[in-house]
């Protein structure tokens, strides 16, 4: 059996930008990049369902920053829309040491993957991939991980070209979720958003080194560096924890002026000028 393995490391920066600036932020940097392969004009869907403990210890070693903190996730990359037991997921292990952030997972069809992470049970695998399911499973029964929020969000996506080569920029809006129905193909779920639906978050990921013209990009587009995680959005949206300092809040970050609301804003240093 082929192994379906992969795993990387990265470095992460994520910035919060208002949804009506996306589309000139993605195209200067097209300028640079090449759209993924992967990515269809105006994004694809992310679906994530994240595994936790009934204590949520994963949220609050987040929460707490620790050196060393890992997830384990099913995602379904797509629309949700005939989803069935053969359709392709991944179980990820993400995990973060100090500043590296390193995923590992698995390709599965959707029916075996629950039945690894739902039902406990060991599924078949490769050789190579042995290490890896087992340690998904040690975790799952270790730990007694359950469904805990799913997240999910419409993306798009660049990679860098030359010696841009390992960088990969993310533009993710409609960020919403829920904390039931946790089935990917269950029918009118309740999502709601988890991060204000006038707000996409970009995500910046290198091997190693951030290119400076990204920097300055997001400088001069005046760019708020946050350290949000779409998990923990979920898990406060629906109070299954108090808000933390992660958690972006619409009050935090109101929409921009309408046209209306900007003109009047205006008429005042109008009038003064005259």
């Amino acid at each position: 059996m082929a192994s379906r393995l992969h795993a990387f490391n990265r470095f992460e920066l994520k910035y919060l930008v208002p949804v009506e600036r996306a589309a000139g932020i993605r195209d200067e940097l097209a300028e640079r990049m090449d759209r993924d392969a992967h990515c269809p004009a105006g994004g694809y869907g992310v679906w994530s369902l994240y595994y936790d403990t009934p204590q949520l210890r994963f949220y609050w070693e987040k929460i707490e920053g620790l050196k060393f903190r890992r997830k384990l996730r099913i995602r379904h990359y797509g629309d949700l829309d005939g989803v069935t037991d053969a359709s392709p997921v991944c179980v990820e292990i993400k995990q973060r040491v100090n500043r590296v952030t390193q995923k590992r997972r698995i390709t599965l069809p959707y029916g075996v993957a629950r039945q690894l992470c739902d039902g406990r049970e060991l599924v078949p695998h490769s050789t190579r991939e042995r290490a890896f399911v087992e340690e998904v499973l040690e975790l799952i029964v270790r730990l007694n991980l359950r469904p805990a929020a799913i997240t999910g969000y419409q993306r798009e996506a660049l990679v860098g070209r030359d010696a841009d080569t390992g960088l990969r920029v993310t533009l993710d809006r409609r960020v919403r979720g829920r904390d039931r129905d946790f089935h990917f193909g269950t029918r009118t779920p309740e999502n709601r958003f988890t991060v204000p639906p006038h707000l996409a978050v970009m995500e910046i990921k290198v091997n190693e080194r951030t290119p400076y013209w990204i920097t300055d990009l997001a400088a001069r587009r005046d760019l708020t560096l946050v350290r949000v995680s779409k998990y923990v959005q979920s898990i406060e949206a629906f109070g299954l924890a108090p808000r933390s300092v992660f958690h972006i809040d619409e009050a935090d970050y109101p929409p921009p002026p309408s046209h209306a609301q900007q003109q009047a804003q205006d008429a005042p240093m109008k009038a003064g000028a005259q």
